[in-house]
């Protein structure tokens, strides 16, 4: 008889901040309104929020976020299709911390480090 394994399991609470709402809703304007794509507009904010679920339960999958490197890999980065949704581990939540386009420059990510 072999010693069964306990696992821990911890639940996470998932925060949206300020700044992720704003961009969200600046990419799925622009979506709609620039592209005149109301329809598109509502299917990348749907992808967004079924990745802020997967995000929830498995926020270790994703892979660290290279441009903010810290010795507790407490930064991570998500793709939702070409945009990278950034996000801290805290103990208790996680902190969407922005959305921004892949091809944008690593280092206007330095700003994150300060969303609250």
């Amino acid at each position: 008889m072999g010693k069964q394994k306990k696992t821990i399991t911890t639940t996470y609470q998932v925060r949206v901040s300020n700044t992720a709402i704003q961009n969200l809703n600046e990419i799925t304007g622009y979506i709609a309104f620039v592209h005149q794509s109301p329809l598109n507009a509502i299917k990348v904010g749907d992808a967004f929020f079924t990745l802020f679920d997967r995000i929830e339960k498995n926020p270790f999958a994703f892979k660290e976020c290279p441009e903010l490197l810290t010795s507790s890999k407490i930064y991570r980065q998500a793709v939702c299709h070409s945009w990278l949704v950034i996000y801290k581990i805290t103990l208790t939540e996680i902190i969407i911390l922005g959305i921004i386009h892949g091809s944008r420059k690593p280092s206007k990510l330095k700003f994150l480090l300060k969303v609250k």
